[in-house]
């Protein structure tokens, strides 16, 4: 049996489409990796046998390619596809964990982050970083990618981000793929209306940085905020 042969609501990638990722069970998120099934098994039985198997995806997350490649209808490719999306996950992981121990004391300490994370990009991203009260970040989410305009960033899709992560604090960052570090009259107006916008409902806007390939540019410390 193939997804395809499956009513439109039990593919998990229609359904995750439709209802976001949150809702797909573990043998779900497993079949959309995993791709196809095994001959007389749909992808999703694949997916349910091997968390019978394991137990459930953290203890499938901690083994080999051999012992997951034993699995009927896996395979070491199969095994490889697993062990690599846990990777990543475990990397994620880590790197969040790194930014909830790393104190924002200057503009310096944020640019030194994520200089490296925008350096090489071509589009220009806009990113919400997130503070808690002891000044480390709790999350950063990208916003916006493209052009920066006023009609890509509102004031809503900003503070959302600071709501959705209880934070009271945060620090706006865009790059300039060009390598120009200076900001524009855009650049200048946008974070005028934020800062204001964070004062009426009590999120403060600590800077706004602009990193161009080694180097950046902080509002905070040229006094424009």
């Amino acid at each position: 049996m193939k997804v395809k042969d499956l009513p439109l609501d039990d593919r998990p990638r229609e359904k995750m489409f439709l209802r976001g990722v949150q809702a797909l069970s573990d043998s779900e998120l497993l079949a959309i990796l995993l791709r196809t099934g095994a001959k007389g098994e749909s992808v999703i039985q694949v997916s349910i046998n091997l968390l019978k198997k394991f137990g459930n995806i953290g203890l499938l997350a901690n083994q080999n390619i051999s012992s997951i490649a034993k699995i009927r209808g896996i395979g070491k490719n199969k095994a490889a596809t697993l062990l690599a999306a846990f990777e990543i996950s475990r990397r994620i992981e880590s790197g969040n964990k790194w930014f909830s121990k790393t104190k924002i004391v200057s503009p310096k300490d944020v640019a030194d982050i994520f200089i490296p994370l925008l350096r090489d990009e071509i589009r220009e991203n806009f990113i919400v970083v997130c503070l808690n009260s002891s000044n480390r970040i709790i999350k950063y989410e990208i916003i916006s990618t493209g052009i920066l305009n006023s009609s890509l960033i509102h004031a809503r899709e900003v503070f959302k981000t600071a709501f959705e992560h209880n934070s009271a604090n945060i620090i706006l960052i865009h790059n300039h793929p060009s390598g120009n570090i200076e900001p524009s009259n855009e650049d200048k107006n946008i974070t005028r209306k934020l800062v204001e916008a964070g004062k009426i409902i009590d999120v403060n806007v600590f800077d706004h940085i602009i990193v161009a390939g080694n180097d950046y540019f902080s509002f905070i410390e040229k006094k424009l905020i």
